[in-house]
């Protein structure tokens, strides 16, 4: 039994239009929905983590406004196993995006080993049964929630 943590950190980014911005991804043999961030790197703080990431996989700079939300249950890694746990913060672009985006779930350009795209979702019951992990459905639906409020 691996003993081990997996800590990831994302990035919750809404646009004006209240849509929330996904990453689909294919690795490791199947195509999953996820939000865009990753993992923590040893001796990073969670805060350059998913600024980091941002910068790597949508190639823009953020601010992070605040927590959101950190794994209160237990959850095992999908990838190499441990105990999962997952930081969430609402963030900002610092400039315009000009990220390119696609409509089509998993529409990617080129699938081999490795692919990723990036989608904008209006939030609704439909994003959080769309997400691949069950941290982040649980996340979404507290996005949910706090609209209800």
């Amino acid at each position: 039994m691996n003993k081990n943590f997996n800590v990831r950190v994302y990035g919750l980014l809404l646009n004006e239009q209240k849509q929330l911005l996904v990453t689909d991804e294919f690795e490791f043999g199947f195509a999953f929905t996820k939000l865009p961030g990753g993992g923590l790197e040893y001796g990073e703080s969670t805060l350059n983590c998913v600024k980091r990431e941002f910068l790597e996989e949508c190639n823009f700079e953020i601010d992070v406004i605040q927590h959101f939300y950190t794994t209160d249950f237990f959850v095992e890694s999908a990838f190499g196993g441990g105990q999962l746990l997952s930081i969430y913060y609402i963030v900002q672009p610092k400039k315009p995006i000009t990220l390119a985006v696609k409509n089509k779930r998993f529409d990617f350009d080129n699938v081999e080993e490795k692919a990723q795209l990036f989608r904008w979702m209006p939030l609704t019951l439909q994003t959080m049964e769309e997400m691949t992990f069950p941290i982040d459905k649980h996340v979404v639906k507290l996005l949910l929630n706090l609209g209800d409020a």
